[in-house]
């Protein structure tokens, strides 16, 4: 009987807790640094695109414009150079689309992996035998539960002012700013 109520006892004395690990990752300082590259990429690559479909179009419109008087073989051969420049357009932008990918999984592995060290420091510190992420469990009983999402913040220096909200109106006043 008494080895039944220490064990029940030690089990209620476990600890859980909870973060909203979502937030404080895409609140995080490094994260402003990979958006800023992410950005740079896009714009350069939105570039290389438009210049490509601009050559295509003056080649279109050449076509347009000429193909009547063109012999069947000329024809044939710039219809052919159109159809490949298409083909070439897409390519890259797919292969633009598998890059930028790869280089964000590339940037932001190192924030996570922070983000992830932080808070196994926490719960370890903290005698926390389970830490759920907020965002995909079904239930938290905060009474039960504690949460960790204000010291990680607080860990990782994110200001406590900034929140998911002022980070998308910060990034679409940015966005409103480029497109001007």
């Amino acid at each position: 009987m008494a080895a039944l109520a220490m064990v029940s006892t030690a089990a209620f004395a476990q600890k859980f807790a909870h973060i909203n690990s979502q937030e404080v990752f895409q609140l995080m300082t490094e994260m402003d640094e990979v958006r800023t590259k992410m950005d740079a990429i896009v714009a350069e690559n939105q570039d290389v695109i438009k210049s490509m479909y601009d050559e295509y179009q003056t080649k279109l419109q050449t076509y347009q414009q000429k193909a009547s008087t063109w012999t069947a073989s000329v024809k044939e051969s710039k219809e052919k150079e159109l159809m490949e420049m298409e083909t070439r357009i897409q390519e890259t932008q797919q292969n633009m689309q598998q890059e930028m990918q790869q280089i964000q999984n590339n940037l932001t592995a190192p924030v996570m992996k922070k983000c992830q060290d932080t808070i196994d420091e926490i719960a370890k510190n903290g005698g926390y035998i389970y830490v759920f992420d907020s965002t995909s469990a079904l239930y938290i009983d905060p009474a039960q539960s504690t949460d960790l999402t204000k010291e990680v913040r607080t860990a990782l220096n994110i200001p406590a002012d900034r929140t998911l909200e002022s980070l998308q109106a910060e990034l679409q006043a940015k966005a409103q700013q480029q497109a001007q």
